[in-house]
């Protein structure tokens, strides 16, 4: 059963031709003659120029955090701005970018690695561009009953006898060591090979001792499993509870709803949050092809404004308006979970082993901490992560990094969406970065779960930290 905000937005689509060319009608008026103009606030148009491009067509994998794409569409914030928008959800990431690059989509919620891969041409080559972050956080790994089971009698208790946070992957080892003992190999879940979700997942294994394998492109082999203590393979997120509970896997990394799925179902753990592995990582990115950008300029602008306006109407009296955002979520069209398990997650609590709910108001974060600037210093971190685990199959010097995420993180778009909602009020200047001083990169960051500091002006010296993975000149 379609929802009031949707029947209105299917209803006003088809009236929008017509509304269309009276606004044109209306603005020329106006401007045409002077019409009220010491007293008449020009539209938001009239400040970037009207989209050039009006019908879009978004694509969106069922996890919560595509929720700014929801919102934008269910509030009218992309009808504010011009727009008449469909939203369509994608079958995977693979068939997503495709969209996107094509032609097919006009853009769409991606995982952050996918503009950066596609950039650098691991994978399909498309020059996919950025000028809006989603979110922060939003994934955490789950382990099977029966690897808890095992893990759990490891893990320091608090005084109420419930595990200490976070788990370090050091606590998963002797269960490794003894399913390669018995000749099992350990596989785990994680949604794509440039996603956010592998990387978090390789980051957890390896800062506890798990070798989670190499990629060795040059070589041919893309399975990522080279010298493997664990095995990672693609699962798309919808399916990572059901491949758990057939023991296809073990455990998976994936955004939610798909971990609390698993509490819910009764079939298995979430261990740790992306949260806890590193506080306010950036997770996913909308993307589009440079292409559009170029062609649309005015349209990519308002597109930003509605997706700037949605997040913050997420995040804006404290979360007041998740319950709202959750029921939106729910609908089939969108996430199609149950209200009750997109809630624990999505409404400031997080639920890890059945029973234990525990207070995390930041495991979804849509526009606080400047959420939804694209810095130039996540785009550096995903592509060491590239380089980290072979990926990137060769030394590049710094400067490689900085040109790459600039040429795909687009600030500058950003910049100009942010200060026409300024202008017009409806946003404020403290809500955004100073864009007079702001250079992309975020200062050194220290909150990561194996303490290693993070400078993105300097990949390779962060690379040198990690006793696991591929640094300076090395290669598989």
């Amino acid at each position: 059963m379609k929802s009031e905000a949707r029947q209105k937005r299917m209803c006003n689509s088809k009236m929008a031709e017509p509304r269309r060319l009276l606004k044109k009608a209306l603005l020329g008026l106006i401007i045409g003659t002077g019409l009220g103009l010491g007293s008449v606030t020009l539209t938001a148009q009239a400040a970037t120029g009207e989209p050039e491009k009006e019908d879009l067509k978004f694509g969106f994998i069922k996890l919560t955090d595509m929720a700014p794409l929801a919102i934008a569409y269910e509030k009218g914030f992309f009808e504010d701005e011009g727009l008449y928008v469909t939203l369509e959800a994608q079958a995977n990431w693979k068939v997503l970018l495709d969209g996107v690059i094509d032609g097919r989509l006009d853009g769409a919620h991606m995982l952050a690695g996918q503009p950066l891969a596609a950039t650098i041409g691991y994978g399909t080559k498309a020059h996919i561009v950025t000028p809006f972050s989603m979110d922060l956080n939003g994934n955490g790994i789950t382990v099977s009953n029966e690897v808890w089971k095992q893990m759990k009698p490891l893990i320091p208790k608090r005084a109420d006898g419930k595990p200490k946070h976070p788990i370090s992957a050091k606590y998963l080892k002797p269960v490794v060591d003894k399913y390669r003992d018995e000749g099992k190999p350990f596989k785990m879940g994680m949604v794509f090979p440039v996603s956010t979700h592998n990387y978090e997942l390789r980051y957890w294994l390896a800062a506890g001792g798990l070798n989670p394998g190499y990629y060795a492109p040059a070589k041919g082999d893309t399975s990522g499993t080279l010298k493997a203590d664990v095995l990672l393979s693609v699962t798309p997120p919808p399916q990572m509870p059901s491949t758990l509970e057939a023991g296809t896997i073990y455990g998976y990394c994936v955004g939610e709803p798909w971990n609390q799925q698993a509490v819910f179902k009764g079939i298995g753990v979430p261990v740790i949050t992306d949260y806890e592995i590193w506080k306010n990582n950036p997770e996913k990115v909308f993307g589009m092809s440079e292409s559009f950008t170029e062609k649309y300029p005015n349209t990519t602008v308002h597109i930003v404004k509605a997706l700037l306006r949605a997040a913050k109407w997420l995040d804006e009296n404290n979360d007041a308006n998740r319950p709202e955002a959750v029921k939106i979520l729910s609908q089939s069209n969108y996430v199609g979970a149950d209200y009750d398990v997109i809630a624990n997650s999505m409404t400031g609590t997080f639920e890890y082993e059945k029973g234990d709910k525990r207070k995390l108001p930041d495991f979804n974060v849509f526009f606080r901490y400047f959420a939804t600037y694209p810095y130039y210093s996540d785009a550096v971190w995903y592509l060491t992560q590239m380089r980290r685990w072979g990926q990137i199959d060769e030394y590049k010097p710094d400067s490689w990094y900085d040109k790459v995420a600039k040429s795909v993180y687009r600030p500058d778009i950003y910049e100009k969406a942010a200060r026409e909602l300024i202008a017009e009020g409806k946003m404020k200047a403290s809500e955004f970065p100073n864009f007079d001083t702001e250079t992309g990169y975020r200062k050194p960051q220290t909150e990561f779960i194996d303490g290693i500091t993070y400078d993105g002006t300097q990949p390779n010296k962060y690379l040198q930290q990690f006793p696991i993975g591929l640094k300076g000149k090395e290669k598989i």
